[in-house]
């Protein structure tokens, strides 16, 4: 890091107002230029083309998002007090909010932008903690971040992640492994709605768990039944399947996923919670699955449709509306009359208008009347920014299907 004065990057004009309104990303294409060769994490300066400070940010020279900023005050630089206080805010936060519930070992401590960290995403899972960057030029700062994380939490160790595609876009050089502390077993165990579920940090997918769910899982006791016929489709870990099992009582439940290290898994849960004898899960396609149960003449009164991102970029969004579309159609011709969809988006390039016109033009190709019942979106643990739309993006709809 530079000990002299910071570097200025100046904005393209009628560039700055996303910025003044503390939109945390500046891409490459509203830079006009950059003073000094600021190097990847070096903190920044970012001026409007007539030269008003807008914020203090990390600089990334090849990066698409080429500074992230984090600071809107003048007076205060992103030096290590700054970072170690961000930090305690939203560890303080998650501890206030979960205070003595399962939900304070089984959460998201830090979720980037949402906290004011563009670039980190921080799990604990029981005595573990598990790290994910997606900003390299943060990612300098982690001996400082990690060293705060071990003082307020003490944890047996601390896991590092990476998301798929993410080290060719920031060139980040790091590899899934232990950070700090022991390694963790293989599975580990938490407490959600009263439910027991084992976690593999290191083969799971994302961070291991599905934190963002929480509340929506929970829907079950509102929904289900003894009676109702479920089918939990894209189940992962059988979280969904399981909780319509016990809160909803329901004795005939289908999980299906395409990924058999899941499925193995969700039959341990199922097992752990003594559900074993009510819910069956199938390793397979989800749309395929579905085609096959609707020419066998099979409905459900319940269908889940929880599928991971289909739209990984903007570029990719008329792609994945189509399968979007075709998955919930699918899904309503497979109800009961009367049947409940949980459809969910965690697409975040998608908004929650289009993916509400996604299921509109799914009811109208399966000629089923549909009505939405509840919008909702990710726990409480995952906040959204007033300042960064982005953080917004689970959209979870509970559909009655006529």
């Amino acid at each position: 890091m530079s000990a002299s004065s910071p570097a200025v990057v100046t904005l393209k004009p009628r560039r700055a107002l996303p910025f003044f309104s503390q939109h945390p990303w500046v891409f490459a294409g509203a830079v006009r230029s950059v003073s000094g060769m600021p190097q990847v994490g070096e903190a920044v300066i970012v001026r409007s083309h007539e030269g008003q400070f807008i914020a203090h940010g990390l600089f990334h020279p090849t990066s698409n998002i080429q500074v992230r900023l984090y600071s809107w005050k003048e007076d205060q630089p992103l030096d290590d007090a700054f970072w170690i206080a961000r930090v305690a805010s939203a560890v303080g936060f998650r501890q206030k909010l979960f205070h003595g519930q399962p939900a304070e070992r089984a959460c998201r401590l830090i979720f980037s932008e949402a906290d004011g960290l563009s670039g980190l995403i921080v799990d604990r899972v029981n005595d573990w903690l598990v790290v994910q960057w997606t900003s390299s030029a943060l990612a300098q700062r982690q001996a400082l971040i990690l060293g705060e994380l071990q003082k307020l939490l003490q944890p047996r160790g601390i896991w590092l992640r990476t998301e798929r595609g993410i080290k060719e876009l920031e060139n980040l050089e790091v590899e899934d492994g232990l950070l700090t502390g022991e390694n963790p077993p293989r599975s580990l165990e938490i407490v959600e709605n009263g439910l027991k579920f084992l976690v593999d940090l290191k083969a799971g997918q994302k961070t291991g768990f599905y934190f963002d769910q929480r509340d929506n899982r929970a829907l079950m006791k509102t929904y289900a039944t003894s009676s109702s016929r479920v089918l939990d489709l894209y189940t992962y870990t059988g979280s969904f399947a399981l909780a319509a099992a016990r809160l909803g009582d329901c004795r005939n439940v289908t999980a299906v996923d395409s990924s058999q290290p899941a499925i193995d898994m969700g039959i341990a849960n199922a097992e752990l919670n003594g559900l074993a004898d009510r819910i069956h899960f199938e390793c397979g396609d989800c749309g395929e699955y579905l085609e096959s149960q609707i020419a066998a003449g099979e409905r459900y009164d319940i269908i889940v449709l929880d599928p991971p991102k289909l739209a990984r970029t903007r570029s990719g969004l008329e792609r994945a509306a189509k399968a979007y579309v075709r998955l919930n159609r699918l899904a309503m011709e497979a109800l009961n009359p009367d049947g409940i969809l949980i459809t969910c988006s965690c697409s975040g390039h998608l908004n929650r208008e289009d993916f509400e016109q996604i299921i509109a033009r799914a009811a109208l190709d399966s000629g089923r009347r549909v009505q939405i019942l509840e919008q909702r979106g990710q726990a409480v643990d995952h906040p959204v920014s007033v300042h960064c739309v982005e953080t917004s993006y689970l959209k979870c709809f509970v559909c009655r299907v006529a």
